[in-house]
């Protein structure tokens, strides 16, 4: 990583610092400040750069500042809270090593899960006693190679389904939205094969996809639950963050929040805030739409609809997300894509209105 390893030690210096000398009362506040002003600087100054350089190093970057945001304001909440506690009697240096050593090795970095302090402590105090699971490793690994070989097939499809209808064009942006998981579900599988093989592995149910979550996630009519379980460690972190913290409109300040994590470009910022708008209806148009369907017709209709749904949305929000430019986002908006976010829109709008009516 040659200078761009700066980005990251110069925080993890700080964030040390106040990990030791803050009070607990106030330590997380202080952390998160630092961390936060720190990624969105190096935002800044490299998203462009890791855009249009040919040079991979000042995305991995921004990705590793992102994963030790993560590590470090959950360590910050677990001292604020006081289920890590400092050692008492210890020097300087016995004091700093562990936090660093969580805060910097370099498998998470690359990736995730995010790992609690405590496990992460268990974990390295086991080291040498407990084999490591090269098995479970090498079965992600295979798992991997599958995922890749899907979504490389996938890729050589995606031409023939261009065309001018307004069918083709949905088929085309699903599609796309499926090779963007395919290559986030890749990309998550072999972080957790680093850490298995470093000794580091998530604890069950702690990881980011396993084939009950791809499974969930592929198959959920639910755009809620699809947002509960992608991502799963990031997921967390955010509700433990902000949506528990928040008091007023957590789900819109989460979202808010994860535009600001991801960079606060503009399709950051269109797509996470719509994403939460999809989300709050979703919690109102499935209470009603199921009492409508008491038949097994209309129990497999309302489910088979509200699943295309639930992917044309998806498709549309990961679409948004991933635009690289002001120009690609307004050529999102202003296509009929935009109908079934809209429709969603005007729906919840007509709902909360007639729950305030009733009220």
């Amino acid at each position: 990583m040659g200078s761009y390893a700066a980005l990251l030690l110069i925080p993890t210096a700080a964030s040390v610092l106040l990990l030791l000398s803050a009070s607990p009362a106030h330590i997380h506040t202080w952390v998160f400040g630092l961390q936060m002003c720190w990624q969105t600087l190096c935002h800044l100054g490299l998203g462009s750069l890791a855009l249009e350089s040919g040079d991979a190093r000042p995305a991995v970057a921004l990705s590793a500042i992102m994963m030790l945001t993560q590590k470090a304001t959950s360590l910050a909440l677990d001292i604020h809270e006081g289920t890590v506690l400092p050692q008492a009697g210890q020097g300087l240096l016995q004091q700093d090593l562990p936090l660093c050593s969580y805060l910097l090795y370099f498998p998470a970095l690359l990736g995730g899960p995010l790992q609690p302090f405590s496990s992460f402590r268990v974990q390295v105090e086991s080291l040498g006693a407990v084999p490591l699971p090269l098995e479970a490793a090498g079965w992600r690994c295979l798992g991997a190679l599958a995922l890749q070989g899907l979504r490389v097939g996938l890729e050589g499809c995606l031409p023939r389904v261009q065309g001018c209808s307004v069918l083709a064009t949905l088929c085309h942006m699903w599609m796309r939205a499926l090779l963007f998981r395919l290559a986030y579900y890749t990309q998550w599988v072999l972080d957790e094969a680093l850490l298995k093989v470093a000794g580091f592995g998530p604890e069950e149910g702690q990881g980011d996809l396993s084939g009950r979550e791809l499974w969930v996630l592929e198959t959920t009519h639910r755009l809620a639950v699809f947002t509960r379980t992608w991502n799963r460690s990031t997921s967390r972190w955010l509700r433990r963050l902000v949506f528990q913290r928040c008091p007023a409109r957590p789900l819109l300040a989460t979202f808010a929040f994860s535009a600001w994590w991801h960079g606060l470009r503009p399709g950051h910022i269109f797509g996470f805030l719509c994403w939460a708008v999809m989300v709050e209806a979703d919690y109102r148009i499935h209470p009603f739409l199921s009492a409508w369907a008491t038949s097994r017709f209309a129990k497999l209709l309302y489910r088979g609809t509200t699943w295309v749904f639930t992917q044309l949305l998806v498709a549309y929000i990961l679409d948004a997300v991933e635009a690289e430019s002001f120009s690609a986002l307004c050529l999102l908006w202003t296509s009929y894509k935009s109908i079934l976010p809209l429709s969603y829109g005007v729906v919840l709008l007509l709902l909360l209105f007639k729950k305030a009516k009733q009220n």
